[in-house]
């Protein structure tokens, strides 16, 4: 596990439960609207500042205080040693929640046959026909990205898609098409996109409050879960 960051509490990262959510290094998108670019451009296997003991040793004398852990990146499953630190935290009582793009099915199905893990965020990036562009990709096989969000809907745990909505990447038909992914009945949260000095293309622009509701209303009839968050 290569560790890049730490919060050590957080009511909103894992919903109804206080947290601490770990960020790791590495990822294999180039989303321009990255709000954690100097993670995403890191190497998932390079030395980082947090040592993983010192993070086991807060996080097991936190467990009396603390109900779960995020666990997001960069890509998490990236990371090689996922499921043995997931199953120490879980020794120790901890509901783990994993934030992913998606791209690493069978490594999301690992830890779901192990019962590793109680919650998965999933980024759905935007439609089908633009996914490749909006991840800052040539190209990209799309199969990866259906495996999974067949995997979470097939499981029993709590899940949910989530799309920044950016106003150079995503029209009204786009989201849309969101519906393309066969979301269906799950959940599906639309979150304005925000700029900052730390996302890989400055400059982007998000949707007004308004706009993004009347985002939603659009798309409900076809997702009817949709639900926009600030």
């Amino acid at each position: 596990m290569q560790i890049a960051g730490l919060a050590k509490l957080t009511l909103i990262d894992y919903p109804g439960k206080l947290a601490s959510t770990i960020f790791t290094s590495g990822c294999q998108l180039r989303c321009p609207f990255c709000h954690n670019s100097q993670l995403a451009l890191t190497s998932p296997t390079g030395k980082t500042k947090h040592a993983v003991p010192d993070i086991l040793a807060y996080l097991k004398k936190r467990s009396n205080v603390l109900e779960a852990v995020c666990i997001s990146g960069g890509e998490p499953l990236m990371q090689d040693n996922l499921d043995e630190f997931a199953w120490i935290l879980k020794t120790w009582g901890y509901l783990i929640k994993i934030d992913t793009n998606g791209g690493f099915p069978n490594r999301l199905k690992r830890l779901l046959d192990l019962d590793l893990i109680d919650y998965v965020a999933m980024d759905v990036k935007n439609c089908p026909v633009r996914y490749a562009e909006t991840c800052g990709q040539k190209k990209l096989d799309l199969s990866p990205f259906r495996k999974t969000i067949d995997l979470l809907q097939e499981s029993k745990i709590s899940y949910e898609f989530r799309t920044t909505v950016v106003r150079e990447f995503h029209s009204k038909e786009d989201i849309l098409q969101l519906n393309e992914w066969s979301i269906g009945n799950s959940y599906l949260f639309l979150q304005s996109y925000k700029d900052s000095s730390n996302v890989l293309t400055p400059g982007l622009h998000g949707y007004t409050e308004d706009e993004m509701n009347e985002l939603r209303q659009s798309v409900l009839p076809l997702i009817p879960n949709t639900k926009v968050r600030s």
